[in-house]
């Protein structure tokens, strides 16, 4: 995994304190971020994401944010290519590319290199997959998945219900379990990864408040803003955190509060499947607690790091 360009890599679970880490980093090594989170891809969708500001995009350049409108799609294969062209792009201009997020399909499938198996869509069994998701629901058509690729289940969200369906379709069509069809031609890149974590209680502390901090920023009316523009509730970009329940007390009379003890809970257990996920993909994570984290220290050792990756 070893190449001519240098990739700095920031990952961890949801609320850990990426972004902040990530803009003193990129400020001091005169780099660029690119977008590893699935959510801030999409236009409109601002406070809920925990979306770099204007002032923060402002003061540090990034990449792949704001690209899709929330009723559009993005492949993991189409994300890819989008990261890869904007790495090199940094890199040539003599900047330092810096991968922050905490989707880990995205990371993963990057730096992995992790191509699209080849089986040619099938617009008739996607019909039938969907028509089966609208009468039994997605949690039904997970464990479907489950039953023929418990790997690609526990990978892929149940509410992702798009990426179920492709799973299942190349199950189904090639008789093989999706998750061992993800051929891997690596990109030439020189990784250096920092992954942040934080005693757990805490992180679920600070989601708790963050999401109290996101309401009083108006999330509620972001949300209402979103359905207003025509963006239905069932749309997979409204599958993320805190959209989905929210949408729900708009949409279906859900209380407020219960929406809100929904989205802690959905929020605690999204935090866990993250961890999960690094944990299985932990290739050279160089794990630090965001408490004890001492910035400079980790500037001084990237910047070594860059220094000797150029000789």
């Amino acid at each position: 995994m070893t190449g001519e360009t240098p990739l700095v890599v920031v990952l961890g679970p949801t609320a850990v304190g990426k972004t902040s880490l990530a803009l003193e980093l990129a400020q001091a090594l005169n780099g660029e971020i690119v977008n590893a989170d699935s959510r801030q891809v999409y236009r409109y969708m601002n406070i809920g994401t925990a979306k770099p500001t204007p002032a923060q995009q402002t003061q540090v350049t990034h990449h792949l944010i704001d690209i899709r409108n929330p009723d559009e799609t993005i492949s993991l294969v189409e994300y890819q290519v989008l990261a890869r062209a904007a790495i090199d792009n940094i890199f040539r201009r003599g900047r330092v590319p810096l991968l922050v997020g905490g989707t880990g399909q995205y990371i993963t499938g990057l730096i992995e290199g992790w191509s699209a198996p080849p089986v040619v869509p099938n617009p008739a069994l996607r019909a039938q997959l969907e028509a089966f998701t609208a009468q039994y629901g997605a949690a039904a058509l997970h464990d479907m998945l489950r039953q023929r690729d418990p790997e690609a289940a526990d990978s892929i969200d149940y509410r992702n219900v798009r990426r179920v369906v492709r799973a299942l379709e190349v199950c189904i069509e090639s008789g093989m379990p999706f998750s061992q069809q993800q051929v891997r031609n690596p990109p030439p890149y020189r990784l250096r990864q920092y992954g942040l974590t934080m005693n757990r209680e805490r992180l679920y502390l600070r989601a708790d408040q963050r999401l109290a901090s996101m309401m009083s920023q108006g999330f509620l009316d972001e949300v209402r803003g979103l359905l207003e523009m025509g963006y239905n509730h069932t749309l997979p970009a409204m599958s993320a955190l805190g959209y989905a329940q929210l949408a729900q007390h708009l949409t279906a009379g859900v209380p407020l509060e219960a929406a809100l003890t929904e989205i802690k809970r959905a929020t605690r257990a999204f935090i866990r499947r993250q961890y999960t996920w690094f944990r299985q993909h932990d290739a050279g994570i160089i794990w630090h607690d965001i408490e004890s984290l001492d910035i400079g220290a980790l500037i001084r050792s990237t910047t070594e790091w860059l220094r000797a990756a150029a000789e």
